[in-house]
């Protein structure tokens, strides 16, 4: 019976880990398997190492999905409140940034830490470097013993160690286990280098479960054409921006890379960006080009519009950025006076740095993004458990499913409420 459990969670990143503390202090028998060698590898990166672990202000409007109503419930059941005075009681110090962001003071290490002595204090066992291989269900009929509902193969590659110690013929050992209750914590695409990978969604498709489309998300925007040459030559330079396209807008800073365009107002527009549309990016939102250049056509006719800009947007376009702008939008007029350049130039002039057409060729992909848009069909779960509708005793949190939040904190702040709500019942 030692191979036994009530609760098996596939996954220790930060659902996981959650749903497994909750759990485990109700009394269950919690394991935790994983196949990386060390838990909460996401958490560990963000932030820059210093996790932005949730956020004041949790509303269901900061999350996308097909069915936009089923975040609610967990998300009041489990508000960021809760997990603040986690953070606290663990005294873990942090501090708030822009828009109700929440950040340690030191590193992403100390939330991961917190986490597992929550868990340890809970009894959960946790078990890295092993892959499931397979999971199944025994025959249902009326003498089904629901406590072995499921029944789990996993695979561990032996260290050097445990091979001459066992003097093993194979590099792995395979083990059996069951268990009443199966969570699927094994989180989305996104970022394969921390040990990504598609199960999650895999054993979604076993047990009938349908996936909505997935892609990468929360993810810096790439351009191949000719303006991402000049793009990448601005590489560094931030700006705040108002980044927006035909469902949404974001008034945030933008940063132009080697690779294209990031910063927190792309992460933001890639959430709601389909591959081939537009984007647009008002690059001084604060101020009407068009009414400065006309203004200063009377005022100034002999000026150029570079100089205008220069000399009128409070240092707002750094020297390189305006350049390249002329070089993109102007060009043909860059030496000519306000004076001799016709009214309807200048409209289009202003209109195009407050409102910069861009065609994405697409995005930095799953290598780069912070989570992974899509995943499993939510109408087909439990808002209040997060069980599956179709069988019995199988649940689903995180990132799996088709819940995506914006970028400040709202991801993690949704992988604790669903691990939390799920916690409660298995």
């Amino acid at each position: 019976m030692s191979n036994h459990f009530d609760v098996i969670i596939i996954g220790a990143g930060a659902s996981g880990l959650y749903c497994a503390l909750t759990a485990g202090r109700r009394g269950r028998r919690v394991l935790v398997l994983d196949h990386a060698n060390k838990v909460g590898k996401k958490i560990l990166m963000s932030g820059g190492g210093r996790c932005n672990f949730t956020n004041y202000f949790v509303e269901s409007e900061h999350f996308i999905g097909a069915n936009e109503h089923f975040c609610k419930s967990a998300l009041s059941r489990y508000p960021s409140w809760e997990f603040i005075a986690m953070v606290e009681q663990h005294k873990i110090a942090y501090h708030e940034r822009e828009h109700g962001q929440l950040f340690c003071d030191d590193s992403a290490q100390d939330i991961v830490t917190m986490l597992l002595d929550e868990c340890s204090a809970a009894g959960v066992q946790v078990k890295l470097n092993t892959q499931v291989d397979q999971v199944k269900t025994p025959n249902s009929d009326h003498r089904q013993d629901v406590s072995k509902r499921f029944q789990l193969l996993t695979s561990k590659k032996l260290s050097k160690k445990e091979l001459h110690d066992t003097a093993a013929q194979s590099k792995t050992s395979q083990t059996n286990y069951s268990c009443e209750s199966l969570v699927v914590a094994t989180g989305g695409l996104s970022i394969p280098t921390m040990g990504a990978s598609g199960l999650g969604y895999e054993l979604a498709q076993q047990f009938g479960h349908q996936l909505l489309t997935t892609d990468a998300s929360l993810v810096p925007f790439t351009f191949t054409d000719r303006t991402g040459e000049i793009l990448r030559a601005l590489s560094g330079i931030s700006l705040p921006v108002v980044a927006s396209n035909t469902r949404t807008a974001f008034k945030l800073p933008l940063l132009f890379t080697h690779r294209g365009l990031s910063g927190p107002a792309m992460l933001q527009l890639s959430n709601y960006w389909q591959t081939g549309e537009m984007i647009e990016i008002n690059l001084l939102p604060d101020i009407d080009i068009t009414a400065l250049l006309l203004a200063h056509k009377k005022s100034h006719p002999k000026q150029l519009v570079r100089t205008v800009l220069a000399e009128n947007t409070d240092n707002q376009l750094p020297k390189k950025l305006l350049v390249a702008l002329q070089t993109m939008l102007w060009e043909e007029v860059k030496e000519t006076e306000l004076a001799n350049i016709k009214d309807e130039r200048l409209q289009e002039i202003g209109s195009a740095i407050n409102g910069w057409q861009l065609k994405p060729s697409g995005t930095e992909g799953y290598r780069t993004a912070e989570v992974t848009r899509g995943g499993v069909n939510t109408d087909e779960i439990s808002s209040k458990t997060m069980q599956s509708n179709l069988q019995d005793g199988l649940y689903f949190i995180g990132e799996v499913l088709d819940v995506t939040g914006w970028l400040g904190g709202y991801n993690f702040q949704w992988a604790w409420a669903s691990g939390f709500v799920c916690g409660e019942v298995v």
